[in-house]
C-alpha cells in the first residue's frame, strides 16, 4: 500500500509539473521567431517597399509592401509562426506573381518587430496592417489571406471588417483544438493563454471563405481544418483538399495551384465543395 500511494505522488507531481510547463512555456512553443538586425536590408527580385507601423502601446511593427503597377488587388498576408520576412517575403512572392500587391507583416519578436507578445495584441497589429491597407485600396479589393498560426489573424480581421475574400492554408479549429491532440492528458483549457479560437470568429465572417489543406499535414490535422470550413456560415465557401500534401508544401502541388487561380479569380472553372 505504502509503494502505491508513493507512485501515485510520484505520477501527480509528474502531472502538476507538466501543466506548469505548459502553461508557462506556451509561447515557447507556440512562437519560434527569428530575428533580424535593424540594418537588416531586404533583397527580393519583386518591387517591394519596407513599412513600420506603430502600435497604441508602443510596439513598432516591420512590414513589407510588395506593389505592381496595375494590381489585380491587395493581399494582407499573415504568415506561419517560424521565421521572418526575409523567408516570408519570398515565399509570398507567389502572389505577387498572380498580379496582387501583397502585404506582409512581422509578428511581435519576429525579425525586425519589436514589443511583448499577447493574443490581443495579434490581433490588434492585425487590425493595424489591415487599416494600412485600406488607406490605400478600396475594401472591395482587399483580400486576408493566412497561412497556419496567421489562419487565426486573418480569420478574426474577416470578422471584424469587411474584405473581398478570406483564404486560409492550413487552418485550425481552435488552438484548444490543437492542444488537446497533442497532450490529451492535460487540462489544456484552463491552462492555455492563447485561444485562437478560430471557429467563433469565423461565424461571423460574411464574405467568401477558401481553404487548403493537405491530407498528411502532420502539423495541423486535416480534419481540424475541415471541422473549421464546416463553421463557415457564409454562402460562398470552398475546401480544396490536396491528396498527399503536408503542411509547409501545398505550393508543390498542381491541385493547390490551380485551386489558387480559380479562387483569386484567374481562373473561371466552377469551384464548387471539394471535401
Amino acid at each position: 500500500m505504502r509503494k502505491l500511494k508513493k507512485a501515485a505522488v510520484i505520477l501527480l507531481s509528474v502531472y502538476i509539473l507538466l501543466a506548469i510547463l505548459l502553461y508557462g512555456m506556451q509561447e515557447k512553443l507556440i512562437f519560434l521567431p527569428t530575428t533580424l538586425p535593424q540594418d537588416y536590408s531586404y533583397s527580393f527580385s519583386r518591387p517591394h517597399e519596407e513599412i513600420f507601423l506603430k502600435s497604441a502601446d508602443g510596439a513598432v511593427l516591420n512590414g513589407l509592401h510588395f506593389k505592381q503597377h496595375h494590381p489585380a488587388g491587395a493581399i494582407v498576408y499573415f504568415h506561419g509562426n517560424a521565421g521572418d520576412l526575409s523567408r516570408w517575403g519570398a515565399i509570398v512572392t507567389l502572389l505577387v506573381d498572380k498580379g496582387f500587391d501583397v502585404i506582409v507583416m512581422d509578428y511581435r519578436t519576429y525579425g525586425k518587430s519589436t514589443g511583448k507578445l499577447s493574443e490581443t495584441a495579434l490581433f490588434e497589429d492585425g487590425q493595424l496592417f489591415y487599416d494600412y491597407a485600406k488607406n490605400r485600396y478600396s475594401e472591395k479589393d482587399i483580400l486576408l489571406y493566412g497561412r497556419s498560426l496567421g489562419t487565426a489573424i486573418a480569420t478574426k480581421l474577416a470578422s471584424q471588417n469587411k474584405p473581398k475574400q478570406l483564404i486560409l492554408e492550413s487552418p485550425f479549429y481552435s488552438l484548444e483544438d490543437i492542444a488537446r491532440k497533442r497532450f490529451p492528458f492535460l487540462p489544456v483549457k484552463w491552462l492555455l493563454r492563447y485561444k485562437l479560437k478560430s471557429n467563433e470568429y469565423i461565424r461571423q465572417a460574411h464574405c467568401p471563405v477558401a481553404i487548403f489543406h493537405g491530407t498528411d499535414d502532420s502539423v495541423v490535422p486535416y480534419d481540424s481544418g475541415k471541422r473549421l470550413f464546416h463553421s463557415i456560415t457564409a454562402k460562398q465557401r470552398v475546401l480544396i483538399t490536396v491528396n498527399g500534401a503536408g503542411h509547409n508544401n501545398l505550393a508543390g502541388f498542381e491541385k493547390y495551384l490551380r485551386g489558387l487561380d480559380r479562387v483569386l479569380g484567374l481562373d473561371q472553372s466552377n469551384s464548387g465543395d471539394d471535401k
